[in-house]
């Protein structure tokens, strides 16, 4: 599997992938699934600041894709990032989740962030499985917190340290200005 940045032009695909998430499950709060447009730009307002990575498999589709986002948006939040996952059905318990995370996470801690953070619906399994496997510790629940497919569903939290949290953080680096052009990634 190749792990690249994505693009607008992936939006088609990444929005196939997404798209059951919202219409057949739980694991989304979002009920209606974004617009080819919307995932356009939510992949191109990404980007200036954080990453967005994509799995291709061999025939060049996307298997997966990988971000971070604001974890809040009050200031000393900043060093803090909320991670998402997703991948094609065909494409799960293959290592493509694992794999994306591993680059996503080598791309966060060079633009200087030392928190991730990773919200769960409730219940999922897999996920959670996922998660733990690669560092991510439970901290939390947040108590039937969203109405979806008739039912109330709590969400778990789980962080991963980044960087060592010691003194004063640096500036964080802008994904676009720093990393965006050199992150062709090829995992094995």
């Amino acid at each position: 599997m190749k792990i690249r940045v994505a693009t607008p032009d992936d939006a088609g695909e990444i929005l196939a992938i997404y798209r059951p998430f919202v219409e057949h499950s739980h694991t989304s709060f979002e009920l209606v699934a974004p617009s080819l447009t919307e995932m356009q730009n939510r992949i191109r307002d990404t980007l200036p600041r954080l990453p967005w990575l994509v799995g291709v498999d061999p025939q060049g589709a996307v298997c997966g894709y990988v971000y971070a986002s604001r974890h809040r948006e009050r200031a000393a939040y900043q060093w803090a990032v909320d991670t998402t996952a997703y991948v094609r059905e065909d494409m799960r318990r293959t290592g493509v989740g694992r794999n994306l995370y591993a680059a996503l996470f080598e791309q966060l801690m060079a633009l200087g962030y030392y928190q991730a953070f990773a919200g769960i619906a409730l219940p999922n399994a897999a996920s959670v499985r996922l998660h733990e496997a690669i560092g991510f510790e439970s901290v939390g629940v947040y108590r039937k917190v969203g109405f979806k497919l008739g039912n109330w569903h709590d969400v778990g939290w789980w962080q991963k340290s980044l960087l060592q949290a010691q003194g004063e953080p640096q500036a964080l680096r802008e994904f676009n200005a720093t990393l965006r052009n050199t992150a062709k990634l090829i995992v094995p």
